[in-house]
């Protein structure tokens, strides 16, 4: 069985002294619950401080982003090996790097190859956008991102990695796709990608999460749905006690 991961993006939110302390918030209760993942991913100006706090914790630490290159003339960027030891996870391809910061199909498969050859696990985003989705073309948009990601990678590489399904109309605007879209995009779409391009086993041993305004009232249905194996988090993750109630709520489910 796929073991389930809450994963939080903190995106541009808290200050390192706020870091810490909500860091140290979903330790205290996140870690009674040891079938599920829990993976935070703070600010860069905050992943040391984090990385401390929880550094005989299991909850993992991610990064929000990498660059493909391990060093260069790169003006604000953070490479692979200068994370290595403060992160295990990194968000890759999310849909608001894709729209605002130029990521696109390609930069995400270099940014994947980049994590994975310095240990990294990857947390790659995928998903369609408002207009995509009411014209029908969901399956064609994630089948091609999905498959556009996973370029020139092994099956071994494959299912060490994670995939997320972020409906972009659903993230941060309190919209959600229903239990059942979620599911039926996560199994019939990433996951049968993955099976078309790696086999069915490694589609059956990588972790699809979903994530849009995903909350601790939402969160049970969500995860009912059998190829949904946890939820990347926005602003759910931003509170201690929401954070904390998925991952219980998760944990219950499947214990």
């Amino acid at each position: 069985m796929r073991k389930p991961m809450m994963a939080g993006n903190w995106k541009m939110n808290k200050t390192i002294p706020e870091s810490v302390a909500l860091a140290k918030a979903i330790h205290e209760n996140a870690v009674k619950f040891t079938g599920v993942d829990c993976v935070i991913c703070p600010t860069a100006v905050g992943l040391a401080a984090v990385q401390a706090t929880l550094q005989d914790s299991p909850i993992a630490v991610g990064a929000q982003n990498i660059h493909w290159a391990d060093s260069g003339a790169y003006t604000g960027e953070i490479s692979a090996p200068m994370l290595k030891g403060l992160v295990t996870h990194v968000i890759i391809g999310h849909s608001e790097r894709r729209q605002y910061f130029g990521e696109t199909d390609e930069t995400v498969n270099k940014k994947i190859h980049a994590a994975l050859a310095h240990g990294l696990i990857p947390i790659v985003c995928v998903g369609e956008s408002l207009e995509q989705n009411r014209a029908g073309q969901t399956q064609a948009v994630v089948s091609l991102q999905v498959q556009d990601a996973l370029n020139g990678l092994t099956g071994e590489q494959v299912q060490s990695l994670i995939v997320a399904y972020e409906p972009i109309w659903a993230i941060g605007t309190g919209l959600s796709a229903t239990a059942e879209q979620a599911g039926q995009i996560c199994g019939g779409v990433v996951r049968t990608v993955i099976a078309d391009l790696c086999g069915a086993q490694v589609a059956q041993n990588t972790r699809i999460l979903y994530g849009g305004s995903t909350n601790e009232k939402n969160i049970k249905e969500i995860m009912q749905q059998p190829d949904i194996d946890g939820a990347l988090i926005g602003g759910a993750a931003l509170k201690a006690e929401s954070y904390n109630a998925m991952v219980q709520i998760t944990s219950e489910l499947y214990s």
